[in-house]
């Protein structure tokens, strides 16, 4: 890989750990996320640290302004060769409190904007090209509390298998890495530990590609 990689959703956690273990390997990186301050600092640490970065702020709900991020970061960073999809909405409430609107509103977050960024992004991507997901045990043992997230978790799943269906033909594949434990500061699941699952996600033959890895540390 000697292209781009875009990071949407980005900000402290996997993303952005993902995000500098793809700028070490070389490769200039976008950032697309409404978070102001987390964009700026992890855009700030990257170019402090010798990579190119370009980075835009968008609600990645705005179907508009989330094409225009992606494509404006594709025209000024070049070919895209990983096209990363971090986002999704916590929400605790239980099925019984949460309300239909507030569900689609949090899928239209976690599921939906995948559709936008990599229609945004499909013009800039080539054979080779990967897009990735950081995908959730919610999906398959969601937390009543937090009902819609794994509603987000299971749907954003079964898209990736879509997408690589609908991609696979022109060279480029996609892969959802489901993290099967909670996100801390030490261990197994470090945001630095799961990015790495993630860059290996990559790396796979394509004979033997796989939409969904599980992480499980």
């Amino acid at each position: 890989m000697t292209g781009s990689v875009i990071i949407t959703g980005a900000g402290p956690g996997v993303s952005g750990s993902l995000a500098r273990l793809l700028a070490r390997e070389g490769h200039p990186v976008g950032l697309v996320g409404a978070d102001e301050r987390a964009v700026g600092d992890l855009a700030a640490e990257l170019t402090d640290a010798g990579a190119r970065v370009g980075s835009r702020l968008a609600d990645l709900t705005d179907a508009e302004a989330t094409h225009a991020a992606v494509t404006g970061l594709a025209d000024e960073l070049g070919p895209v060769d990983v096209l990363h999809f971090n986002p999704s909405a916590f929400r605790e409430k239980d099925p019984l409190e949460l309300t239909a609107a507030e569900l689609l509103e949090d899928v239209a977050l976690g599921v939906g904007a995948l559709l936008t960024v990599v229609r945004a992004a499909r013009p800039h991507l080539r054979e080779g090209s990967r897009i990735t997901v950081t995908g959730s045990m919610a999906a398959d043992e969601p937390w009543h509390r937090a009902a819609s997230l794994g509603v987000q978790k299971a749907g954003v799943r079964n898209l990736v298998h879509s997408i690589d269906a609908t991609l696979r033909d022109d060279g480029i594949r996609a892969v959802s890495v489901t993290v099967r434990g909670a996100l801390s500061r030490e261990g197994a699941f470090t945001p630095d530990r799961v990015a790495a699952a993630i860059r290996a996600a990559l790396d796979q033959p394509v004979g033997e590609w796989r939409t969904e890895i599980p992480y499980s540390g």
